[in-house]
């Protein structure tokens, strides 16, 4: 009888530990206001969720939002860009003219002293671009942002579509218009949702719209990402960043971060956000059906 109750106890306070590491392992998975960002977000949840960690979801936030989240310890994990980090969050100027290798490990130095961990840095490098219908580009003879920035100067105004972020960010507007020596008329730059961009220069709205490399609306809605023959735009390699102190208390979250990270190239993302943004399924959907398609859940 006592062995028997001692064998009860001990497989009792085993359930009772088992249960505390369980509550232990609470993940919140960030993300931004754009699709890939949703998709990235969701497909981390329903991820890490298989994995056994009970996680919450944080989405739909802005850049410096977000990131403040994190520093703050409301997020312990989301998917960001080298350039963002680079240039919006470290100031590093120069950005744009480092090598892929070195900007990386530049915001991993300088964010490990803000106790973030950056993980291994993808194949997708989604950093932002200018675009025009590509009928429009050859008829105007513009295959690069210099091409771009001579016209304007020479012969007329274009009217430019941007989202209210990028219009204020160092590595948007003004500092692209710095860096390229142009000033765009105030009146021709329309601030928009950056999902409305997209429409308004399909639609003959607008004669160039920001846009984002891994994009699958560009090749959809046949569109000229005009070349940045002057190293403007920095590396934007989507990597996942973790704080300090939840990746010591699980540190298997990096193979698993890493892995996942590992299937992303600049095909797959506009693939996938073609899906959600042409194709318009859901971002639910989309994600699942990527996780099984790579053997993930």
């Amino acid at each position: 009888m006592f062995r028997h109750l001692r064998r009860l106890a001990m497989a009792l306070a085993a359930f009772a530990l088992a249960g505390a590491g369980a509550a232990q392992a609470q993940i919140t998975v960030g993300g931004k206001n754009f699709t890939e960002q949703l998709l990235l977000a969701e497909m981390t949840t329903q991820y890490l969720d298989a994995k056994g960690f009970d996680v919450t979801k944080r989405e739909g936030m802005g850049s410096t939002v977000l990131r403040r989240a994190q520093l703050n310890g409301q997020v312990d994990l989301y998917w960001e860009y080298v350039g963002t980090s680079l240039i919006v969050y470290n100031k590093v100027e120069g950005g744009a003219q480092m090598s892929p290798a070195a900007a990386y490990d530049k915001v991993k130095d300088l964010d490990a002293e803000k106790g973030l961990v950056w993980l291994d840095p993808t194949d997708a490098n989604n950093t932002y671009a200018l675009a025009m219908r590509e009928q429009h580009a050859e008829k105007l003879g513009i295959e690069t942002l210099s091409g771009l920035v001579d016209y304007i100067d020479n012969e007329e105004p274009l009217s430019l579509a941007v989202n209210s972020e990028w219009a204020g960010r160092p590595d948007g507007l003004p500092g692209f218009q710095d860096h390229y020596d142009v000033r765009w008329p105030r009146g021709d730059v329309r601030r928009m949702q950056t999902g409305l961009v997209y429409q308004a220069l399909k639609e003959e709205e607008v004669e160039v719209g920001l846009v984002f490399a891994t994009d699958g609306r560009i090749a959809a809605f046949d569109f000229r990402v005009l070349e940045d023959d002057k190293n403007f735009f920095p590396n934007y390699a989507i990597t996942p960043v973790v704080r300090e102190d939840t990746l010591e208390a699980h540190p298997e979250l990096r193979e698993a971060l890493n892995t996942l990270g590992a299937t992303f190239d600049d095909a797959t993302m506009q693939r996938l956000n073609k899906m959600v943004d042409v194709e318009k399924k859901t971002i639910e959907n989309v994600a699942q059906m990527y996780l099984k398609e790579q053997d993930l859940i």
